[in-house]
């Protein structure tokens, strides 16, 4: 991906603003976003490359976000002291750059060292009893003597008291929205405590209010930052058991505090005990699991960008129509989808592409397809 693929080149301003306006632009997302770049060879190709690719697609009309946009975005960003840190920078943090759909992207404000540290994320309920808020404060507190920055989502209950716990040696709040739209509003102060030793970081534009769909979104970034994520409180339909399904998927350790049968509270927490997670009743519960992890070099990791993808290859107006025929609304995955078209795995994934920026493919967990 451009210079920043390699460690230590850093992008320039009018670059931040190409890949700004690259990811801005209506249904490109993180994926979709490295396969423009690593086929066109650059954000700026891509966006000139773009309307053709989706015109091919079946789309009409199709155009990046504004230039003019993504600049004022940036211009509004800056002013209030966020920066825009490109996937594989230095300052880019070592553990998401690993995940598949890691932000092309983090808009962050606070300090660039804080998201340096080891991290483990700290997350559960909102509605939380004294008892969780107490041991999520003990268990962040201790963290942080350990040298590890506490990752979480800024929400009411044990999100909030982790952050508090850990503003002396780093806590890393991931937003649901934009910078301008902090969720809830009355942690807007808790977020003005977090940045002088830690960082609020987002994905989001600037302005973008959160909505539901949002929350799993920043999830999967809690746990993309850590080692591990304990899970203090959780009833059984918890946003935050999605993000211990996060870092399952993602290769990160899960924890879970234990709690009573009788407290509908500790229904995700003792499921996720059931289901293998280790049980957490101290801060060295964590911290003795994730010591073999911290036996490499932490900063080792950041020197280990993801293998590029195969060069997308062009269809032919057969193969194209092939391929597009073979879908529809039922999911199927790539693999299936080469043998009954009988096309290479570059000429489908182009097609894919091309269907995705013209809004016609929808795509599935387990890397399955289907078309809208």
């Amino acid at each position: 991906m451009e210079a920043s693929r390699s460690k230590g080149v850093r992008l320039t301003d009018e670059q931040r603003v190409d890949w700004l306006q690259l990811i801005r632009t209506d249904r490109i997302g993180p994926r979709t976003f490295r396969t423009l770049v690593n086929h066109c060879g650059s954000a700026r190709e891509a966006l000139q490359a773009l309307p053709d690719l989706a015109r091919r697609g079946g789309a009409i009309n199709a155009r990046p976000c504004p230039r003019k946009v993504a600049e004022h975005e940036f211009a509004a960003a800056s002013a209030r002291g966020i920066r825009f840190v490109a996937l594989n920078e230095p300052d880019y943090p070592p553990r998401l750059q690993m995940i598949d759909d890691a932000p092309p992207l983090l808009a962050v404000r606070g300090t660039p060292d804080a998201l340096a540290l080891p991290m483990v994320a700290v997350v559960g309920s909102r509605n939380a009893s004294a008892a969780g808020v107490k041991f999520a404060q003990v268990l962040a507190r201790g963290l942080g003597d350990a040298g590890f920055a506490v990752v979480s989502g800024l929400a009411r209950g044990i999100d909030a008291a982790a952050h508090r716990a850990s503003l002396a040696t780093g806590s890393i709040a991931v937003l649901a929205g934009g910078h301008a739209h902090i969720y809830p509003a009355e942690h807007v102060d808790l977020v003005e405590a977090i940045v002088p030793t830690g960082a609020a970081i987002s994905e989001m534009p600037l302005d973008w209010e959160p909505h539901a769909r949002d929350f799993p979104r920043r999830n999967r970034l809690i746990s993309g930052l850590s080692l591990g994520v304990v899970v203090v409180e959780a009833a059984a339909r918890s946003g935050s058991l999605i993000t211990a399904r996060f870092a399952g998927e993602q290769g990160r350790e899960v924890f879970a505090v234990p709690g009573s049968p009788l407290d509908p509270r500790a229904e995700g927490t003792n499921g996720l005990l059931k289901q293998g997670a280790t049980l957490v009743t101290e801060t060295a519960d964590v911290i003795a699991a994730l010591a073999p992890i911290m036996g490499r070099r932490f900063a080792d990791l950041a020197e280990e960008p993801a293998p590029d993808e195969e060069p997308l290859s062009a269809p032919d107006a057969a193969e194209r129509t092939r391929i597009v025929a073979l879908l529809g609304p039922s999911p199927v995955s790539l693999d299936d989808l080469m043998r009954a078209a009988g096309s290479t795995p570059a000429v489908v994934r182009m097609v894919l592409l091309e269907l995705e920026l013209a809004g016609r493919l929808e795509r599935h967990g387990g890397g399955m397809v289907s078309l809208l």
